[in-house]
């Protein structure tokens, strides 16, 4: 092991920075989708398959990069994760087919999954106890703002100047890193390159069940769920591969992923309630901008920026949190949190068809407004009981746990504003009769809209009766919305007495990790 200190602020800077290329990567490929397509003449459907790709192999490293940073050393571990990551992504901009960007963005999440977990690992290793909450409140930067600025980021690029500059822009932030990283950070003896032994068997258990759960989270809902064989299939091999995973890794003495650390209460409620955070984070980025684009006719850039003054908050908010710290008990700073979230979400139930772009960003400044509340005071109470020579597998578990609640909240909240949006529609067109007075009155207003508009008087009847179904497809659309926006305030008030559970107080200056 070198003997020279690590400069904690500076290795935090590096280690960021790779993160926060490798989290941009989960959202910035959204809105660029249709154009990855159109240039490697493939389907909408197919091309949706560049982001699902990433995802499942991301997904499958995450719980084993604990394991992979004790077999390789840290250090190494991390610094081949951002080689890799940036080779991947300078052949995912150069691709001229579509099987290629696939095959090289699961090259991509593979080599990416291994950033986040070891980067808490390297901070927890340089970070003294007290320092740790504002660590984690400058990492957040990294966790949060990334993926609410990946669209924005992606959209800009896209229009301006090609998709594969969305891929190729890793390439110098990689490279940087890579020396950042090897000059800056100096291992732990306790971090350094353990013997361990390999099991395959449970590798497989893993990779087969985690790759089938995000893949039924990611294609659900287009595929309508259980009505279809594909996801049934998968949703089958996901249980039945993590249940032999569960049972198999708890009888190893080494096991790829260390489970035992779940009954440490303090980290299994903290698995629990970042799974949450990460449920708030971005199934709110992904809803925001659909409705406007859907209803309020926002490209993808300008839904984008709606999100981006979230992130400045968020970043304003840190040093507010840092300071409660001092003075809160962890689990009334998480249960405001997830209250700012709650009264953030019930305010965006309430737009109206007149709202302007501010009043959207608004409404998402308040929502992310708790998040810092969120993510520092959990990821300080998660590791605050775990031994030193854990931290690689601890890390693992929790990035796990947040980054499948993001896939489960898109998922659910999807699923959910599709389905009611088919229930609104029926139950609006039910009241349609026509022998209705509203609606003969509806469709005599319509006409004379249209052939004020210059539609033919002959033509005008049968348009006024399209209009008036696209009207209702409209309310529809909007009703399911303010539904999805509610059940979302629903779930975040019920996390509000779980939050409560969370024991003990924040670690103080002088306090050393459990070993």
């Amino acid at each position: 092991m070198s003997t020279q200190p690590n400069n904690p602020w500076l290795v935090m800077f590096a280690v960021s920075l790779a993160t926060f290329m490798e989290v941009l990567d989960t959202t910035i490929t959204n809105v660029s989708l249709p154009h990855i397509g159109g240039s490697l003449a493939a389907s909408q459907e197919q091309s949706t398959w560049v982001m699902t790709s990433y995802l499942v192999s991301n997904a499958i490293i995450l719980p084993v990069s604990g394991w992979l940073a004790d077999a390789i050393g840290r250090k190494k571990y991390f610094i081949l994760s951002i080689a890799c990551f940036t080779l991947a992504s300078f052949f995912c901009g150069a691709a001229t087919a579509l099987w290629m960007i696939i095959v090289f963005r699961l090259l991509q999440g593979m080599a990416g999954g291994g950033l986040q977990p070891t980067q808490s690992a390297i901070l927890l290793d340089v970070f003294p106890v007290e320092d740790r909450p504002k660590a984690f409140a400058l990492s957040a930067v990294t966790m949060i703002v990334a993926p609410v600025i990946g669209p924005t980021l992606g959209g800009f690029i896209t229009d301006n100047v090609s998709w594969r500059w969305i891929f190729f822009i890793n390439v110098p932030v990689g490279l940087l890193a890579i020396f950042l990283v090897s000059r800056l950070y100096h291992e732990h003896a306790e971090a350094a390159k353990k013997k361990v032994s390999v099991d395959y068997f449970g590798f497989l258990l893993i990779a087969l069940g985690i790759g089938a759960v995000q893949v039924v989270l990611d294609k659900g809902t287009q595929y309508d769920w259980f009505g279809s064989h594909f996801i049934v299939s998968l949703t089958a091999l996901a249980v039945g591969a993590l249940g032999f995973a569960v049972w198999w890794l708890l009888r190893q003495e080494h096991p790829l992923v260390e489970l035992r650390l779940l009954r440490i209460p303090t980290f299994r409620l903290s698995c629990i309630l970042i799974f949450f955070m990460g449920f708030v984070l971005y199934s709110s980025s992904i809803l925001l901008p659909l409705l406007v684009q859907d209803f309020f006719r926002y490209d993808a850039t300008w839904a984008g920026l709606i999100l981006s003054p979230g992130a400045l908050a968020v970043i304003l908010m840190m040093p507010l949190v840092t300071r409660l710290i001092r003075v809160w008990k962890p689990r009334y700073l998480i249960a405001t949190g997830f209250t700012l979230c709650a009264s953030g979400v019930f305010y965006t139930s309430h737009f109206s068809p007149s709202a302007d772009i501010w009043t959207f960003i608004s409404m998402r400044v308040l929502t992310v407004s708790g998040l810092p509340f969120l993510f520092i005071p959990i990821s300080t109470m998660a590791y605050s009981k775990i031994a030193r020579h854990m931290n690689n597998k601890a890390a693992a578990l929790y990035s796990l746990s947040r980054n499948l609640g993001g896939s489960f909240g898109i998922s659910l909240v999807m699923t959910y504003l599709f389905r009611h949006a088919q229930a609104w529609q029926t139950y609006l067109g039910a009241h349609l009769a026509a022998t209705s007075i509203a609606t003969q009155q509806a469709l005599m207003r319509n006409a004379a809209v249209l052939k004020a508009a210059g539609v033919a008087p002959s033509a005008a009847p049968v348009a006024a009766k399209a209009l008036l179904y696209r009207q209702l497809q409209q309310q529809a659309g909007l009703m399911s919305y303010v539904d999805s926006f509610r059940l979302m305030t629903v779930i975040m008030l019920l996390l509000v007495p779980l939050a409560l559970l969370m024991p003990g107080n924040f670690p103080k200056k002088g306090a050393v990790a459990a070993e």
